[in-house]
């Protein structure tokens, strides 16, 4: 009865492998489709799609691809009206859009480069020049880092994603097999190029195994700790983080807690806590940010779009930057709220109307 057990286990997680990914290959081999699919839809080549796709999410790895189905790292904008997640980037605790699945995420990235403005020009050039495409990208501001264009260029040479910028979506799955003839052992791949065929296999009767006990799952692992856990303990696991404005210390409050408290662990003056932040409080919030020195003068990106129900404490948390610079950069009064989608200067002083 173990060998049993054991053997069905085996083709049980034998066939489920198929239908993730764990490497770049394998995130390639699941989504090409997509990307082919938005090629033909919305004039996108292929291999820029793909190659964004493994970037954003480090090979189908990250946690926004992950729980937020967020293949391309978009944020909520103000014209979100979707489920979204909270997830640290340019700053902690940035406002990203959550999908129900990967196609919808892939065909919101098709709709997103093409009705900005600040996109137009991509599509004014030749749609197999994958090379001019990556450059216009980073061109038009959709990353930061100064190697983006390179990066996805070094990424479409080594995987030969331009070989998807001369397929179609009837084809495209002909062109995966042809890169990755291990495939041809894939049924669940299989399936897809030759569904008739694969149906007219026997299908053997189920085999039914008895267990001997009831599994408990995950979640209900996970839900269970959790209950376990005492307030005290969540707040003893806060862990210093790096904030991506020069690498500024700081921690995000995991549950209700007070100022006491977070300088007694920290062991930091609650004086000093109370001005770096800019506090006008002692008790601090679920998912307050509190630094642990004193901020900076500036953000560390030029301009950010506030979001709704957000106020100028919150802008000068989540990128790292004095409250009072932040106000005189803006030239706005103190107390003064952002109304949503104002641009709010975060280097350079805001310029006179």
């Amino acid at each position: 009865m173990k060998r049993l057990f054991l053997l069905v286990s085996l083709l049980v997680l034998s066939k489920f492998s198929a239908q993730t990914w764990a490497t770049e290959d394998q995130y390639i081999q699941k989504f090409a489709k997509y990307a082919v699919e938005e090629m033909e839809k919305y004039r996108i080549p292929a291999s820029i799609t793909l190659a964004q796709g493994l970037l954003e999410t480090g090979g189908g790895q990250s946690r926004l691809a992950q729980e937020g189905k967020n293949h391309f790292g978009i944020k909520c904008k103000e014209d979100w009206t979707g489920k979204t997640m909270k997830h640290t980037d340019d700053a902690p605790n940035e406002c990203f859009r959550v999908y129900d699945d990967p196609r919808q995420s892939y065909e919101d990235h098709s709709i997103f480069l093409s009705t900005r403005k600040y996109y137009a020009n991509l599509f004014n050039l030749n749609m197999k020049d994958y090379k001019a495409w990556a450059h216009g990208l980073k061109k038009a501001g959709y990353a930061t880092n100064p190697r983006y264009a390179s990066i996805l260029i070094t990424k479409i040479e080594k995987y030969r994603l331009y070989e998807y910028d001369d397929t179609n979506s009837k084809e495209v799955l002909y062109a995966v097999l042809k890169m990755y003839p291990i495939l041809k052992d894939d049924q669940t791949f299989m399936a897809q190029l030759e569904p008739s065929k694969m149906m007219t296999k026997k299908v053997k009767d189920p085999v039914t195994v008895e267990v001997p006990y009831k599994q408990t799952s995950y979640v209900q692992q996970q839900k269970r700790v959790e209950r376990i856990k005492t307030k005290a303990e969540i707040l003893n696991s806060i862990l210093i983080k790096s904030h991506p404005n020069d690498g500024l210390k700081y921690i995000v409050i995991p549950e209700d807690t007070t100022v006491k408290f977070i300088a007694d662990k920290f062991r930091v003056s609650e004086s000093r806590l109370v001005k770096w932040n800019e506090l006008d409080t002692n008790i601090l919030k679920k998912n307050d940010i509190v630094f642990l020195e004193s901020k900076n003068s500036e953000g560390n990106t030029a301009t950010y779009k506030a979001e709704t129900g957000e106020d100028m404490h919150d802008i000068a948390q989540k990128f790292g930057i004095k409250l009072n610079k932040l106000y005189a950069k803006n030239r706005m009064d103190e107390g003064q709220r952002p109304s949503p989608g104002q641009l709010i200067y975060l280097i350079d002083k805001k310029p006179r109307n």
